[in-house]
């Protein structure tokens, strides 16, 4: 992090106007080692730090379980760090908000063939909306979170950066993020790698700093989604038929939410598979239960339609060239930037990929990046079509020309 003070500007390492000691920041503590070393970093440097945890869900089972965020013991762990370094610390129960924004999104999404991705929805509809509310409502002039992910004053406006430690990146789940969420929001640790802030942790002999990153879907104690689908979404584990591209029946599934875009293993086909010719999984169709196979190339994703498209980029989306922008894009939160062709259309936006890319799933994001430096953020949305034409060109061909 910067130096606390800069004399010469009369901003604060957070780039905002005044000295730390009069700056209230509200810290998202989660539990973890990174949101705890970010509160414990600010109150180092002087600031008026407040703490908040959100409880978003009924952690009585998580509890027991290693590997997973937002549980009783996170909850416990943010109070016992807030208390070590002397700043307020409150609780607030979100536990219906979390369900309604986020679990019931995710169930409805999987039932819909959906890959969903509840982290996303998490941060836009929770942490960066509710929370931020509630830190402006303390008196805070900033909320700052443990993210690896660094904004930064451009000249059009604050600007969303990939973070230091690509390793880390999260820019990913964050891309909803609003131009006015960016004014407000503070990611101290962007420049910082993780062995970097473990350090740091050890140093201010915290007792999470050895604690292991959470790894699994919060709300899903038991490891098993399908389990929470079900409950959230009575009948959403239908039994179908599994086909093939030209709709024959090569045998039966016991949901669709079982199935992922692009799974190989698990589909019990038996002899109906030729040992020459390995089938994915290339569509699910909820309104006819079914799950439609295919080989390999089938996967091949050439474009893609998205939805609820979010843009950071410089000027309105709307006023984009009729002919598209070159990008770079993330298709997944592990898999890396590919050269594409970012189009406006009525409906969303289309993405044309340089080359074809495998295993795109809907309801999954697709997040833009600068084709230059490939460091700023520059929006994203949620893949609403993943256009295959080795699978279902004619029915991939008319989607588009209803977006457009």
């Amino acid at each position: 992090m910067r130096k606390p003070f800069d004399e010469a500007t009369g901003l604060n390492s957070l780039d905002l106007p005044g000295r730390p000691e009069e700056t209230r920041v509200v810290v998202a503590m989660s539990g973890g080692v990174d949101s705890s070393v970010t509160a414990a970093l600010l109150k180092e440097q002087g600031y008026d730090v407040v703490g908040i945890t959100l409880q978003l869900y009924d952690h009585g089972e998580a509890v027991k379980r290693k590997g997973a965020c937002c549980a009783g013991q996170d909850i416990h762990d943010a109070r016992r760090v807030a208390e070590l370094i002397g700043i307020p610390h409150y609780v607030l129960d979100y536990e219906e908000r979390f369900r309604r924004s986020v679990m019931d999104d995710f169930a409805s999404s999987y039932a819909a063939g959906e890959t969903p991705i509840p982290c996303v929805r998490c941060n836009e509809r929770v942490k960066f909306r509710d929370m931020l509310d509630t830190a402006r409502d303390l008196g805070a002039a900033a909320l700052a979170t443990g993210h690896y992910i660094a904004s930064r004053q451009g000249p059009n406006g604050r600007e969303l950066h990939r973070p230091s430690d690509l390793d880390r990146d999260q820019s990913y789940f964050l891309f909803t993020t609003t131009r006015d969420q960016l004014d407000f929001l503070r990611f101290p640790l962007g420049d910082l790698t993780k062995p970097e802030t473990r350090a740091l942790a050890e140093r201010m002999s915290l007792p999470v700093a050895q604690k292991p990153d959470s790894q699994d879907i919060c709300f899903v104690p038991s490891g098993r989604y399908t389990t929470i689908i079900e409950r959230l979404k009575p009948g959403a584990g239908e039994e179908g038929d599994i086909v093939d591209l030209e709709g024959r029946v090569l045998g039966h599934h016991k949901g669709i939410i079982n199935y992922t875009i692009g799974q190989r293993r698990g589909l019990g086909l038996g002899a109906s598979e030729p040992e020459a010719q390995p089938l994915f999984v290339v569509k699910l169709d909820p309104a006819r239960r079914q799950v439609v196979v295919g080989p390999k190339s089938a996967l091949e994703t050439k474009r893609l339609i998205l939805r609820e498209v979010n843009w950071l980029g410089d000027g309105a989306f709307e006023a984009l060239p009729a002919e598209g922008v070159d990008v770079m894009v993330r298709v997944r939160s592990s898999g890396g930037t590919v050269p594409a062709r970012l189009r406006l259309l009525e409906k969303g936006a289309e993405v044309v990929f340089a080359e074809g890319q495998d295993g795109v799933a809907p309801g999954q994001a697709c997040v833009f990046y600068d084709s230059v430096e490939e460091s700023r953020v520059l929006g994203g949305g949620f893949i609403a079509e993943a256009l295959r034409p080795n699978a279902l060109a004619g029915e991939a061909d008319a989607r588009v020309m209803a977006a457009q």
